[in-house]
Formats: C-alpha cells, sequence, structure tokens
C-alpha cells in the first residue's frame, strides 16, 4: 500500500479537482484499491509493482494532464506514513486533530534554521527526521510560525491535520 499526498489542491477555489477524477488517474495508471481521502488530495493505492523512483513525477503529470491541475506530490509506502505518524512526539498534548499537523516533507534542509520555542507559545513546532509536527492550540490560520521557516525547503512540503492523518492510518490497515 501507498500513500500520495497532492499539494495544494481544492484549497479554497484554487486548483479545484474532483476526488473521483482523481481517482481514475490513478486507475489509469494501473494502480488497484484506489480510495482517495477527503478532498484535500490524499490518496491511498496499491500496486502490484515496486514503485520507481520518478513514480511522483508521472503521477505529477498524469494528474495535470487528465486535470489541467499542477501539484507536487509526495508519495510513501504504507509503512513509511504509518512511522511518521506514530514517531508525533507532540501527541500527548495534541488534544484536538484539527489543530495538530504533520508537515510530510520530501527532505529536510542542512541547517534548518528553527523558531524560538518562547516565541511560538502557546503553539508548539517540533521538527522530526521525515516531518515538521504542529500543535496549534490556537489554530492553523493563527500559527505563529513565520513564512520564512517553510522557505528554507527547497523540496515539496504539504501538510495534513490529525484527523486526516488518522483517517488514512485506519485505511491502511484494511
Amino acid at each position: 500500500m501507498y500513500v500520495a499526498l497532492l499539494r495544494g489542491i481544492n484549497v479554497g477555489t484554487a486548483k479545484s479537482v474532483s476526488m473521483a477524477e482523481l481517482a481514475k488517474v490513478f486507475e489509469g495508471l494501473g494502480f488497484d484499491r484506489v480510495t482517495t481521502v477527503l478532498r484535500s488530495g490524499n490518496v491511498v493505492f496499491s500496486s502490484s509493482h515496486k514503485l520507481q523512483a520518478d513514480a511522483a513525477a508521472s503521477i505529477e503529470s498524469a494528474v495535470l494532464a487528465a486535470t489541467g491541475v499542477q501539484s507536487s506530490v509526495l508519495l510513501l509506502a504504507a509503512r513509511d506514513f504509518a512511522a511518521i505518524a506514530e514517531a508525533n512526539p507532540l501527541l500527548d498534548i495534541a488534544t484536538d486533530g484539527s489543530k495538530s499537523f504533520v508537515t510530510f516533507v520530501t527532505a529536510l534542509p542542512s541547517g534548518l534554521e528553527i523558531p524560538d520555542a518562547a516565541a511560538l507559545a502557546p503553539e508548539t513546532l517540533a521538527v522530526g527526521t521525515a516531518a515538521v509536527y504542529q500543535w496549534m492550540p490556537d489554530g492553523s490560520q493563527q500559527t505563529k510560525v513565520p513564512k520564512s521557516f517553510w522557505k528554507q525547503f527547497d523540496s515539496p512540503v504539504t501538510a495534513r491535520n490529525g484527523n486526516t492523518v488518522q483517517k488514512i492510518l485506519v485505511l491502511l490497515e484494511t
């Protein structure tokens, strides 16, 4: 099983893609057991073949060709997705899944400058090996993490709230 996280689709009115259309793109690429999760570009699927290194780029191209929407794709094996979710060091304090976020990263930049924890309070940010974890008790629209933090990342990143991560995990267990 695999998880594809498409960045930035169906946020407001921008980059609108129906989940039925997205599922057809994945099926057209020969993937099996394709299931979309919510409207935010989450696809759980299986493949009878081991995915090649360029699989994310192939999915991006197929989505663009079918929908006219350009979106970066972060592709994770089910075990890697689950490991990132389980490694969240903020689970003990994150009491509301809609205010807890996991930002999946392709790669962490070397020399990443992390904002001062006191300046973020009551928000909490933790950097893992394959994700950035956030607890935003005042909500994501009120985040104190400066945009300059995210500009340090050269490769695609995409965030999902804790509720979405849990829904994906449930699908991976079936």
